[in-house]
């Protein structure tokens, strides 16, 4: 099985070459135009990017976190949630990175096998960086008015940590 895998990306590339190839179409001429089109994108989100990654520095270093997860914590204590995944519904919405960074620290404090892990696992497969998708999708497209969006992502949000600790409890 192992061998199979190591073998599909370069099966796949092979196969897109002999397919364009075969379809008469100028393989290399293509790849760099797409790639000249992605690195034009990535040139026109990176102000986007830059301010995002400014304002979760900020909500950090204020404080804010701390005081937010204060204030959810009686209250997310009355659904039975355990009070140590709540930073990673915090920063989940925010980034990535960090919400790696807090899982790696739930499992070193906490151990893979307990339910903490679980859950906060569960809710980093579920749940979306919102702010970040919609700074990097919004942002290659110029849409400065996200309307619904960060609403709709936000409650999706929610919902995927509310459902992972609900599936948690019931599967362990």
């Amino acid at each position: 099985m192992m061998q199979i895998t190591t073998l599909i990306i370069p099966f796949l590339m092979l196969f897109i070459i002999v397919h364009g190839l075969r379809h008469k179409v100028a393989v290399y001429e293509v790849f760099v135009e797409g790639a000249q089109q992605g690195f034009h994108i990535a040139i026109k989100i990176i102000p986007y990017l830059v301010a995002m990654l400014f304002a979760i520095a900020m909500f950090r270093a204020s404080g804010a976190l701390e005081i937010l997860l204060g204030w959810l914590s009686p209250v997310f204590g009355w659904f039975n949630i355990p009070p140590e995944v709540l930073p990673m519904a915090i920063v989940r919405p925010l980034t990535g990175s960090g919400s790696l960074a807090v899982l790696a620290n739930l499992v070193q404090t906490h151990g893979e096998d307990s339910i903490i892990v679980k859950i906060a696992a569960t809710m980093y497969g579920s749940t979306e960086t919102t702010f970040y998708v919609l700074a990097v999708y919004f942002g290659a497209v110029n849409i400065g008015k996200t309307r619904y969006a960060v609403q709709t992502g936000l409650i999706a949000d929610a919902a995927g940590f509310f459902a992972a600790v609900v599936v948690c409890y019931w599967l362990f």
